[in-house]
């Protein structure tokens, strides 16, 4: 960096130290930082300030970055854009109403959402160009945000300083379904809404209304969020251009919002809503790298009923299982008995577990709840439903249907149904091996 370019961060870094290490002193170390080391100037900056037991956040002049080189969590981020958009809202903190600005800067690189917490010290229209100094990013549903605080400026600078905005010419990447991963951007989906309601959000201090349910074609289905209104309704067949993927609740969702192209389709040969809520069979290695799934059936060797399976009882204020009568929140209480199966399910190409609930559980046994209170009553043990469970499931194949969501601990099914199959073991073998050598 030329001398005279350096000359205002060391002033900013002297400043920031109030004057207690020498100009000279802090121009040597930035150079060393920046020639020596190649560290990116704001890292720099606040490395030298932080070292002689400053406070960084009282740096005031950042690195001037172009939007596609912004990344999550930056401070003193100072940035030539031009107002794409802006508009106005409303918002409550700690019961006082407050206005802010939203809205989009954009430069030749590409655009970044931003929030002004401070309307009152941002006087911008659209098409303005701006020099903005000390802002600060976030990430905020898988994109990075601009956020500009009480600590950052904005000057209005020539129309000329930027050429004018285009927006850029980037189609969106045809996904289906079955392929959706969290952490997409920018993809083109066409399915069939299944099923859609309306709910009220709080976002930032704003109610707003998202359009949230069921997505689906002939690979898969996915919960989506609309952030606007698409006047989508069940039974659609729309084209949503510009959507994103995020993991929620351990599964993959699709997100769109007011920037998405969504069209309403002429409903031809796209499959019925009862043809792709029919269950297909996934592998589970598939599930798995695909991060969760919503309805899915997978089919395989039950190999373990797990602790905690059989006759178990929850706590009844919060529903969690006790151990040996004591609930971890609410301590020692009269638990409500209750069924249940933690299984382990190989279908050859990985496993997961998978909780079946007491309707399923009865179903499997061919008891009903109170049987089994009076069995192990009888035996003095709750024990004895488990090991029943156990000698009847254990080495057996089971088709299972349910959520699957993904998390570190691998991949868990919450089980809708579930049944014992009678199949040609050796059969399934040579479909299995077909399956995984295509």
């Amino acid at each position: 960096m030329e001398k005279e370019n350096i000359a205002p961060h060391v002033k900013d870094i002297t400043r920031a130290l109030g004057n207690k290490v020498s100009e000279a002193n802090i121009e040597r170390e930035l150079n060393s930082y920046l020639t020596v080391y190649r560290v990116p100037l704001g890292t720099a900056k606040r490395s030298i300030v932080k070292k002689h037991g400053g406070n960084p956040s009282l740096l005031s002049l950042g690195a001037q970055k172009t939007i596609v080189d912004l990344t999550p969590n930056e401070f003193s981020v100072d940035l030539l854009a031009r107002v794409v958009s802006v508009n106005e809202r409303e918002i409550e903190v700690e019961g006082v109403s407050k206005t802010i600005l939203y809205g989009i800067f954009g430069d030749s690189t590409g655009t970044v959402p931003f929030t002004a917490w401070e309307a009152d010290a941002m006087d911008v229209e659209k098409g303005d160009v701006v020099k903005i100094q000390n802002a600060y990013t976030k990430e905020f549903r898988g994109e990075v945000q601009l956020n500009l605080g009480n600590r950052t400026s904005v000057e209005k600078e020539s129309p000329d300083a930027l050429p004018p905005y285009v927006p850029p010419e980037r189609p969106a990447t045809s996904v289906e379904l079955g392929d959706l991963r969290g952490g997409m951007s920018n993809v083109s989906v066409v399915g069939r809404i299944i099923s859609i309601e309306s709910r009220e959000v709080n976002v930032e201090g704003q109610k707003k209304t998202v359009f949230s349910g069921l997505i689906g074609d002939s690979t898969g289905k996915a919960q989506f969020s609309a952030w606007a209104d698409f006047e989508l309704r069940e039974g659609d067949v729309a084209k949503i251009d510009g959507g994103y993927s995020k993991t929620w609740r351990g599964m993959p969702q699709l997100g769109f919002d007011q920037r998405a192209n969504v069209e309403i389709l002429k409903d031809t040969d796209f499959p019925s809503a009862e043809d792709i809520m029919s269950p297909v069979r996934r592998w589970i290695e598939e599930i798995a790298e695909r991060g969760g799934a919503v309805d899915a059936t997978v089919r395989g060797i039950l190999i373990d009923v797990k602790e905690g399976s059989g006759l178990i009882f929850r706590c009844p204020e919060c529903n969690r299982v006790l151990r040996k009568g004591t609930c971890r929140i609410h301590g020692e209480v009269d638990g409500t008995p209750d069924l249940r199966v933690k299984a382990v399910i190989d279908d050859g190409s990985a496993a997961l577990t998978a909780i079946l609930g007491k309707d399923i559980t009865e179903g499997l046994l061919g008891k009903s709840l109170k049987d089994c209170m009076d069995t192990a009553k009888e035996a003095m043990s709750h024990e004895v439903i488990r090991d029943e469970l156990a000698d009847l499931l254990v080495a057996q194949p089971v088709e299972l249907r349910g959520n699957v969501t993904s998390d570190d601990y691998g991949l868990m099914m919450i089980s809708e149904s579930a049944e014992v199959l009678e199949i040609d073991v050796q059969e399934e073998a040579q479909k299995l091996l077909s399956d995984l050598e295509e």
